[in-house]
């Protein structure tokens, strides 16, 4: 992103902050070319793009100046109620024919699950592979099946530690990406017909293993901003013979939520107290915006009950299929289902990673993606204000790459889906993420992108075919 449109996006999330209110003037070309380090021209372009979005005003011989907003900002959608039933799962065949459509790179990615790979070092990656190729021990084909490893182990145990998580590397099974992971992780706590709760919504592939396994699933109400109910969570297990959570407490797909650390800490507490396991889907941790990295569960796991999965294709190496389990007290099982299943994940692509991780580039890494992210989140935000009609709500995740957009009641989300595709931009309709096919209005949109004229315009005509169902 050019220096314009940074300071564009961060004098325009100041505004919708209320740090800059209406009627207040913005620094002078002056003022602000000595305090960003920056040159004239590139000031009065972004001052230039705010006038043109109807943020702020120039007024002659004064300078410019925030105006009135035409429109209070929008709300966030309310908690979700799903009916709270066990259900039997029939999504895979919906769920494929909605995702067919994101592969075509001729479209506008707005429906898809990753983010831009030009914001990941895979060249630099790259060159740890060729090296890992090169020098790889003929022993370690052997050496390094399940677990995984042994410096890979060492160093994602590592990150745990830095967390406030105590993980032994024995604990930790490598896996071929988390959704391996996640699967595996079911098998471990749960037999064919058992009942799993999940948020609603949720992130549509964990329905898709649901569904492969010949489980069932009761859905929770989840707040957008706070994430699962506990209180309803507490109800369904005093209710129903739950076997199994399958939870992601840190910037949840597709909502964007964080669950409090009051909330978690409640969480694991009621787990605990009926002996129910918690499959931890924690892949967006590492994307948080601000200072703070969030908890996981697992941190404040005392009876191995928590089954903490991640991955480094979101942080870190989109495309080489690496991610894995802190499995509790379940490692073994999960180490004997992984073998059963695909033997072991590449050898050469485990020992990049580990090298790069011991040379310390993987934070370096993640302060740059972090700080891309949360300006994208700010012009998505602020798209979302200009082009989508009254009675609009959405969310506004502190992490992450992905949003939830309710729109007025009338939308037919699925229609909506095919009418974007023919003209070139996706979008992930929201009933792809329920069990019952809920959120017929709803739509998840990805901001993992950098922005641009492309996607600004992709997001005024999503506008305007919004607005003609109205």
């Amino acid at each position: 992103m050019n220096l314009y449109d940074r300071l564009t996006l961060d004098l325009e999330q100041r505004i919708r902050d209320g740090v800059l209110r209406a009627g207040e003037r913005l620094p002078s070309v002056r003022q602000a070319c000595r305090a960003q380090r920056i040159s004239p021209s590139t000031v009065l372009k972004a001052y230039y793009q705010l006038e043109s979005r109807g943020l702020i005003e120039a007024r002659p011989k004064s300078g410019y100046f925030v105006r009135p907003r035409v429109r209070p900002p929008l709300p966030e959608p309310q908690i979700t109620r799903p009916a709270g039933l066990a259900t039997d799962l029939n999504v895979s065949d919906f769920i494929f024919e909605i995702l067919e459509s994101v592969k075509d790179p001729a479209v506008v990615p707005l429906g898809s699950s990753f983010a831009s790979p030009h914001l990941y070092p895979l060249a630099k990656l790259g060159r740890y592979l060729a090296s890992a190729a090169r020098h790889m021990d003929p022993l370690s084909t052997v050496t390094d099946l399940p677990p995984g490893n042994e410096e890979l182990l060492r160093q994602i145990a590592l990150r745990y530690l830095t967390g406030g998580v105590a993980v032994q590397p024995s604990e930790i099974v490598i896996t071929s990406g988390a959704m391996e992971a996640l699967n595996l992780c079911l098998q471990a706590v749960t037999r064919p017909g058992d009942l799993v709760a999940i948020e609603s919504p949720t992130f549509y592939a964990g329905l898709q293993a649901i569904e492969r396994l010949g489980l069932r699933v009761i859905e929770i109400p989840t707040h957008p901003r706070d994430g699962v109910s506990v209180a309803a969570l507490a109800d369904a297990l005093r209710h129903h013979p739950v076997k199994a959570c399958l939870l992601m407490l840190n910037f949840q797909n597709p909502l964007g939520a964080l669950v409090p650390d009051e909330n978690r800490r409640a969480l694991v507490e009621l787990l605990r107290e009926h002996d129910v396991p918690l499959v931890e889907d924690d892949t967006y941790a590492e994307l948080y915006f601000g200072k703070q990295a969030p908890l996981a569960a697992k941190s404040l796991d005392t009876s191995g009950l928590v089954l903490h999965v991640s991955s480094f294709s979101k942080s870190l190496a989109p495309g080489y299929r690496v991610g894995w389990v802190a499995a509790g007290r379940y490692a073994q099982k999960i180490q004997r289902l992984k073998i059963a299943t695909s033997l072991a994940t590449t050898v050469p692509v485990q020992i990049a990673l580990a090298d790069f991780l011991r040379q310390g580039a993987f934070d370096t890494h993640l302060r740059r993606l972090r700080g891309a992210l949360e300006v994208q989140e700010t012009a998505m935000a602020a798209a979302i204000e200009r082009h989508f009609p009254a009675g609009t709500r959405v969310t506004r995740p502190r992490g992450g790459y992905v949003v939830w957009v309710e729109l007025p009641p009338q939308v037919d989300a699925l229609a909506l889906h095919r009418t974007a595709l023919a003209h070139g931009i996706s979008i992930a309709p929201g009933p792809i993420f329920s069990a019952t096919r809920e959120y017929r209005n709803c739509i998840r949109l990805n901001f993992g992108h950098p922005w641009s004229d492309e996607f600004e315009n992709a997001m005024a005509t999503l506008g305007d075919m919004i607005a003609g169902q109205l």
